[in-house]
C-alpha cells in the first residue's frame, strides 16, 4: 500500500501514515458487505433447501437489498437495556465479540504479500486473535442479568475452548509440512497446479482439513452445533437481550468469523489465491516499471484476491448447506464430539503427518499428490455428472386421493 501511494506521487511520509488508515477502512468495509451478502446468500441456501424461494420482492426478484432493509430497521429501532443488567458489561459485550472476529484480519493475506499486516507467525496470530470473541459473548451472557442468556454464554465459553484444541491440532499438520507459520509463505508453496496443494499432500493433510473445517464450523456457532443460540431451550442465547445495532454486532462478528476460518482453510489447503491451474499471477503479470512500481504484479494480485475470496465463499456456502441439512445435536453430543472423536482424531493426524515428513521420500510424495488429486477430481465431476443428470421429480403421495389429483395437476 505504501508503494503504491508513493507510486501515484504522495510523499513518503504521507504515504506511511494514510497507509494504515485506507487498510483498515478497507477490511472493515470488506467485513460490513461481506455480512450483508451472507446474510441474503444465507436466506436463499436455506429457502433452496427447504423449497422456499427466500427474498423476492426488496431490490427486485432477487431480492438483493432485503439485507438493506433489515440493516436500516436495526438502526432506528429502540435500543433496550434490561432492568437488572450490568449496563456496562451489556454495552461491551457486542463490541469485545467484533473486534476479536475483525482483529484476524489483520494478519490473513488476501493475495501475495497484501495483508494489512504481514507476519511470520500470522496463523498463531489469527487463531489467538479469534480465541478472544468468547470474551464478548461471556459478557453479553452475564451482563444480560438473565439465566437464559448466562447459561447461553457458559455453553458458547465451553464449547469454543473446547473446540479450539482440536483445531489448533488440525492448523499444525499444514505448518509442519510448510515449515512456517507464515500463511503467505504456505499459500506460495503451494503454486502450481492443483496437485500441489497440501489438501493433496498425503492422507493425514487431507483428514486434517475435513477435521479442521468441522471444528472450525462448530468455532463459529453454527449448527448443527449452535447450542449457544438454541431457540426451544434458550430462546435465543447470550444475546437474548439485545436489541438494534448492538445485536447486529453479534451476528457480523459470527459471519466475519465464517469467513476468516475459511480464509484459513483455503491458505492452509486449498492453494491460497493459486487458480491450481497456472502459475502465481503475481509472477506471470509481473512489469517493473522505471519507478520500481510493478504494475503488472498488482493487476495480478487483483485477480489472485478474486480467486482468495471466492474460494472462501464457497467454504462459507457448504457451513450454510450443512445448517440447513442436519438437524441440531444436544449439548452432551456437541462435547462429546470433540473430545472423544475429534481431538483423538487430530492428535492423530498430528503425529502420522510427523512421520511422514521423516519416513516418505519426495518420489513417493509426488505420486501420492496426483492419485489423490485426480480420485477428487473425478468424484467432482461424477457429482457435477450426476446434479446435471438426474431429473427433478416431485415426491409421491402416498394417499391415493392426494395421488390422483397429483396426476391430474400434472
Amino acid at each position: 500500500m505504501v508503494d503504491l501511494l508513493k507510486w501515484i506521487g504522495l510523499p513518503p511520509f504521507i504515504a506511511e501514515a494514510l497507509s494504515p488508515i485506507i487498510q483498515v477502512a478497507l477490511l472493515v468495509g470488506f467485513v460490513l458487505v461481506s455480512a450483508i451478502y451472507f446474510i441474503w446468500l444465507e436466506r436463499k441456501v436455506a429457502g433452496r433447501i427447504q423449497d422456499r424461494l427466500g427474498p423476492t420482492r426488496v431490490g427486485g426478484k432477487f431480492g438483493w437489498l432485503q439485507t438493506i432493509a433489515d440493516g436500516i430497521k436495526l438502526l432506528v429501532k429502540e435500543d433496550l437495556i434490561p432492568a437488572d443488567a450490568d449496563h456496562m458489561l451489556f454495552r461491551l459485550g457486542p463490541y469485545i465479540a467484533f473486534c476479536g472476529s475483525f482483529g484476524a484480519f489483520i494478519a490473513l493475506p488476501f493475495a501475495d504479500g497484501w495483508a494489512a499486516r504481514v507476519l511470520s507467525i500470522s496463523v498463531f496470530f489469527m487463531l489467538a486473535v479469534m480465541s478472544s470473541e468468547v470474551f464478548g459473548i461471556i459478557l453479553a451472557g452475564y451482563g444480560s442479568g438473565s439465566k437464559w442468556a448466562l447459561f447461553g454464554g457458559m455453553r458458547e465459553a465451553a464449547q469454543m475452548v473446547s473446540y479450539e484444541v482440536p483445531m489448533a491440532v488440525c492448523v499444525l499438520v499444514p505448518v509442519i509440512v510448510a515449515g512456517s507459520m507464515d500463511l503467505n509463505y504456505i499459500a506460495n508453496q503451494q503454486n502450481g497446479g492443483f496437485w500441489n496443494w497440501y489438501l493433496f499432500h498425503d492422507p493425514f493433510t487431507f483428514g486434517a482439513f475435513w477435521t479442521y473445517f468441522t471444528c472450525a464450523t462448530a468455532s463459529c456457532k453454527r449448527a448443527p452445533f449452535d447450542l449457544a443460540e438454541a431457540e426451544s431451550e434458550l430462546v435465543a442465547g447470550f444475546h437474548t437481550e439485545y436489541s438494534g445495532l448492538r445485536w447486529s454486532f453479534f451476528f457480523m462478528a459470527e459471519y466475519a468469523s465464517m469467513f476468516a476460518v475459511s480464509g484459513i482453510a483455503t491458505l492452509l489447503f486449498l492453494g491460497g489465491w493459486n487458480t491450481g491451474l497456472t502459475p502465481a499471477l503475481s509472477h506471470v503479470f509481473s512489469h517493473p516499471l522505471e519507478s520500481g512500481f510493478d504494475i503488472g504484479a498488482l493487476f495480478g494480485n487483483l485477480i489472485n484476491v478474486a480467486v482468495f475470496i471466492v474460494k472462501s465463499w464457497l467454504l462459507v456456502f457448504v457451513m450454510m448447506w450443512v445448517r440447513w441439512t442436519l438437524p441440531r445435536l444436544r449439548i452432551d453430543q456437541v462435547m462429546m464430539t470433540c473430545l472423544k472423536y475429534l481431538l483423538p482424531i487430530s492428535c492423530v493426524l498430528l503425529l502420522g503427518v510427523s512421520v511422514w515428513q521423516v519416513l516418505v521420500p519426495t518420489a513417493l510424495e509426488v505420486w501420492v499428490r496426483v492419485i489423490f488429486a485426480a480420485a477428487c477430481l473425478l468424484i467432482v465431476l461424477w457429482t457435477g455428472f450426476k446434479i446435471v443428470s438426474t431429473p427433478s421429480m416431485l415426491p409421491t403421495p402416498s394417499v391415493p386421493a392426494f395421488a390422483a389429483a397429483a396426476k391430474r395437476d400434472q
